[in-house]
């Protein structure tokens, strides 16, 4: 098997690539399903309020068409054309609105449902007369030029199809009762929208997917790529330590005044950090003051180290503490001897004494992992 190559563009585009491409204008465009949806309702609209338009219509004409003898005296054209547009407004404002919610439909609907204002900016590619030569010599414009041709063949055969079983009667158009006339007229013009609209359903078919297709070949990536993308989503090693910092920063702006009341601080020692103090005259047993875990565990150290407050490593009664006692709240009365050794430990080390590492007894009902799940279980 061949080797890759960081330049050669065969990976399938991530889904980051193609949010990112339609940001910028490049999404699908399903043009002939939104054509074909457009003739569609534009059918079923006049076959349903087709009669609604005709009366509109037909009393328009008969208002307009209408004399008497005032009229002809002092003739005014304005009340009788704001009259008829009263009258034949309506329905075609209708019509065009059942237009434009096709139109959104198609577009919005089955195009990725994404308005991008941006394509209604100038773009001087669009004006370079060298990009629309490209265009319609390339084999872009081979493309567009084969489907125009299907297209006009297909429309043209239906078309030909529903002219050739009508040709009689519409040749014989004008010899009849008017009304029966018209009545054909109309059933053989929406009989013509429908067939037309489905040969446009089958051309946005058969175009959709090769839309598709061409749209995720543009996009494809090459294993640079992909490198620079995972590069760009996770971060480079300076900005993550710079967003480590930020919430180190942060950590601390709260702990502050927690910390310098803190006599000693219990650790994990790197996932868990647990400040307390013992004030006999505030409290009949040490207080958690603060307490934290990850980042803020991290910045309590610090904070403790830079404020020499005693840290002790002890993971078991430190889990235990911190599962078991709030912010500001007493210690737990089973942890009393447990934390009494390590006070112990503490007030030795500020008389200046050197005192072994104390040992520290956690009851064993009281002992946690690191997602504070009881040891006992």
């Amino acid at each position: 098997m061949a080797e890759e190559t960081p330049g050669e563009k065969t990976f399938a585009p991530t889904d980051k690539r193609r949010a990112d491409a339609a940001k910028n204008g490049d999404v699908l465009r399903p043009r002939e399903l939104g054509i074909a949806v457009g003739v569609l309702a534009s059918a079923a609209w006049l076959q349903f309020a087709g009669p609604w338009l005709l009366d509109s219509l037909s009393r328009t004409a008969r208002s307009g068409l209408r004399w008497d003898r005032a009229s002809l005296d002092h003739f005014d054209a304005a009340p009788l054309i704001y009259a008829a547009l009263l009258t034949a407004l309506p329905p075609v404002l209708t019509l065009g609105a059942v237009l434009m919610a096709a139109a959104l439909v198609s577009q919005l609907g089955l195009g990725e449902s994404r308005w991008v204002g941006g394509n209604l900016a100038p773009k001087a590619s669009r004006l370079n007369p060298l990009s629309g030569l490209k265009r319609m010599f390339g084999p872009q414009g081979w493309i567009e030029l084969g489907k125009g041709l299907a297209k006009l063949i297909l429309l043209g055969t239906i078309a030909y199809m529903w002219i050739k079983g009508r040709l009689p009667a519409i040749t014989g158009l004008g010899s009849g009762e008017l009304r029966g006339q018209l009545a054909y007229s109309w059933d053989a013009l929406l009989a013509l929208l429908y067939a037309l609209g489905g040969g446009l359903v089958v051309i946005a078919l058969v175009d959709y997917p090769v839309q598709y297709l061409r749209r995720m070949m543009r996009l494809r990536m090459s294993l640079q790529d992909l490198k620079d993308e995972s590069k760009e989503s996770e971060g480079s090693p300076e900005r993550k330590a710079a967003i480590r910092q930020r919430q180190r920063q942060i950590a601390m702006g709260g702990l502050a005044s927690a910390m310098k009341e803190a006599q000693f601080v219990i650790t994990n020692p790197t996932h868990f950090s647990v400040a307390l103090a013992y004030d006999p005259e505030k409290a009949p047993a040490p207080v958690v003051l603060a307490k934290g875990r990850g980042e803020k565990a991290l910045a309590m150290r610090e904070m403790a180290a830079e404020m020499a407050v005693p840290m002790l490593s002890s993971p078991a009664l430190t889990r235990s503490v911190y599962f078991t006692t709030r912010e500001n709240q007493m210690i737990r009365e089973e942890l009393y001897a447990s934390i009494a050794a390590v006070l112990a430990f503490v007030l030795a080390l500020k008389r200046g004494d050197a005192p072994p590492q104390p040992q520290v007894d956690v009851p064993l009902e009281l002992r946690f992992d690191a997602e504070g799940r009881p040891e006992a279980a």
